[in-house]
């Protein structure tokens, strides 16, 4: 049995969520035997699926909605329940309570740990805890659990340069992530999708998935769509997270909330693979992500992305080939969303580009991955 850990899992929706979810999904699909480990979230609904999903008593993080902190070791129940599964694999997805459990349980089973790193940590401390010194001592406890590992993954070679940041010197391994809406793109179906929003061809969209954090820089961003109040222009938020009701009120303070529709957390994938086929660009000027499965999924129904020039996120696009890149600058943000705008081929040509080198399918990534999990399993018992 292959143990998928990770402190978030659907109804709780990024990356790194619906990045276990197609692990756990297409590796059953392949006929490994696999399960998900995950704290609680009133996820009765969505835990039923074909492999088996284990979670465990949490409690809500301050000032970090909607995610959760877990329990693993008072849950009984749950400890139990897991105590008599015969593990041949853990891979841990984050570095917290379902990290932590999958190490603890591989150590006393003598059976491998694959860490993925996905996501910089250190920005998150820095925001909520005043003291350096906590936020190293906190990171270095990270670098300590990746250290443990048999093999650290890392999901494009960029996020390196973070890991290493942090004080990281082993070898890593790099694992692309894969995209559910690879090959899906319908041209009819994305006009008929814009005509129910109620926005003609004249009208460009924009979009923004992920979080609701300030990390992500979406204060910038919304001062960026405010300086071209002079075009027609719609754009849509997707997902949740402290800083919505800020970000609401600062789009009525620029006087664009008449443009700007924030719709919540879509967990439906199939309505959410329609608004990226709807928009014209994704924006995204977060210095803050590593490797955002959201500029792939966008790509993947020709919908490119602008990013901000030198992020970690932007290290996989080419500017004017398969993605835009600006400079950090709400002026030069905005002068290319224009620029972009003014040249129709352009735009069609690098929409096209973005789905053929960006959008790899799951099931490819799961074929990669099932044959690293054997070679290591096997690697591992030779020792």
């Amino acid at each position: 049995m292959i143990g998928l850990f990770n402190d978030c899992f659907p109804p709780i929706m990024d990356g790194v969520s619906v990045t276990t979810q197609n692990y756990a999904y297409w590796l059953n699909r392949k006929g490994e035997d696999v399960c998900v480990i995950t704290p609680s979230a009133n996820a009765s609904s969505y835990d039923d699926t074909p492999y088996p999903v284990y979670r465990y008593v949490s409690m809500p993080i301050p000032k970090r909605k909607p995610y959760r902190m877990g329990f693993p070791y008072i849950d009984l129940p749950f400890y139990k329940q897991i105590s008599n599964i015969p593990f041949t694999l853990m891979h841990a997805h984050c570095p917290f309570s379902s990290g932590e459990l999958a190490m603890r349980i591989a150590h006393s089973r003598n059976v491998p740990v694959v860490a993925t790193f996905h996501s910089k940590y250190r920005a998150d401390f820095d925001r909520v805890i005043p003291s350096k010194l906590i936020v190293d001592l906190i990171i270095k406890r990270i670098v300590n659990f990746y250290n443990r590992a048999d093999e650290v993954w890392i999901p494009q070679a960029s996020v390196e340069e973070t890991l290493r940041e942090y004080g990281y010197k082993g070898k890593v391994e790099v694992v692309d992530n894969g995209n559910d809406f690879a090959g899906t793109f319908s041209e009819t179906e994305r006009n008929a999708f814009r005509q129910e929003l109620g926005i003609d061809e004249n009208t460009p969209l924009f979009l923004y998935v992920g979080q609701h954090i300030l990390e992500k820089n979406l204060d910038f961003l919304l001062h960026a769509v405010a300086l071209l109040k002079s075009m027609p222009f719609r754009m849509f938020f997707i997902g949740t997270g402290y800083a919505s009701d800020e970000l609401k009120e600062l789009s009525k303070k620029l006087d664009i909330s008449d443009r700007i529709n924030f719709l919540g957390c879509i967990t439906d994938r199939n309505i959410l693979r329609k608004y990226y086929m709807a928009a014209d660009l994704f924006l995204f000027p977060s210095l803050y992500d590593n490797a955002p499965l959201v500029v792939r999924e966008a790509a993947a129904l020709h919908t490119p992305s602008v990013l901000i020039d030198g992020s970690t996120a932007a290290a996989v696009i080419k500017d004017r080939t398969n993605g835009f890149l600006t400079g950090n600058s709400k002026e030069a943000f905005a002068g290319k969303i224009q620029l972009i705008l003014k040249d129709k081929p352009l735009l069609e040509k690098v929409s096209l580009n973005a789905s053929e080198t960006l959008a790899r399918p799951w099931k490819d990534i799961a074929d990669e991955v099932s044959d690293r999990y054997a070679s290591l399993i096997k690697r591992y018992h030779h020792q």
